[in-house]
């Protein structure tokens, strides 16, 4: 077992744990245990104990966002008294004293990615446990904290005739049609989603007149490429983690408008 594998190992029983808590509830008032609806409410049960569990980190990077939008005026002064050196000297100079201003307000232009970073473990977590999901229950095994009995029954478990593990590139048991269009619809969503919540970003931490600036333009770079990223990851990854993905997104999106 490499390092990725070990370190991931907490974090797949966390999360197949959580999910496994919330199907077992579930069940015990009258839901079916079997049922693909089951499974992906506990889905869901895990995004909203992820979620909330970050909502002070989430506090800190609005008031980061904000902090940043005030160093707007410093920065482009920063960028004037440098125009038209690009020499080493003056560039690390330029880098130092961006840094410094950072540091003195408290911010970074990466405060937004906080929250999406510390996801990303237990994203990949689940990833693990729902793409292994198939092959457990075909060796007779359990995966993380679910017993091979839950495996075998998540494997076969769907919703509007797409299988919860299965994945538009990889296949898996259900309708490959239906499959497709749940993946497609959800991609449209998480997307959309995603889209608007960086809409708010960067209107709450940049000025809307400060169409040069570098931040500005690389807040713009992540607002149409994520789109890109979520059309790859939606082909390669199971309908069980795409519903994870796009619960998280529309929690994002939620948030961004609750706080002003």
């Amino acid at each position: 077992m490499d390092f990725f594998e070990t370190f991931m190992v907490p974090f797949k029983w966390l999360v197949s744990a959580v999910m496994v808590w919330f199907h077992d509830a579930l069940s015990s008032i009258g839901m079916p245990a079997a049922s693909g609806w089951t499974w992906t409410l506990s889905i869901i049960a895990l995004v909203v104990i992820i979620r909330a569990a970050l909502i002070p980190v989430f506090l800190k990077q609005v008031n980061a966002q904000r902090r940043m939008r005030l160093l707007q005026p410093d920065l482009k002064r920063l960028q004037d008294k440098y125009k038209g050196r690009s020499d080493p000297q003056s560039r690390q100079a330029m880098a130092q004293e961006q840094m410094a201003l950072y540091k003195e307000h408290g911010t970074n232009p990466f405060s937004a990615c906080l929250p999406m970073l510390i996801q990303v473990p237990f994203f990949f977590a689940l990833f693990q446990v729902l793409s292994g999901i198939t092959s457990a229950a075909g060796r007779g095994q359990g995966i993380g904290a679910m017993s091979h009995g839950q495996v075998v029954q998540f494997d076969q478990s769907s919703i509007v005739g797409a299988t919860l593990s299965a994945s538009v590139l990889h296949g898996g048991q259900g309708d490959p049609a239906a499959v497709a269009v749940l993946t497609v619809l959800m991609i449209l969503v998480m997307t959309a989603a995603q889209f608007i919540t960086q809409r708010r970003i960067m209107a709450r931490s940049m000025p809307e007149d400060a169409p040069d600036n570098p931040l500005v333009r690389q807040q713009r770079i992540i607002l149409y490429a994520l789109p890109i990223v979520f059309g790859v990851g939606g082909i390669l990854f199971p309908i069980g983690v795409l519903i994870y993905w796009t619960t998280t997104n529309l929690w994002t999106m939620a948030q961004q408008f609750f706080v002003k």
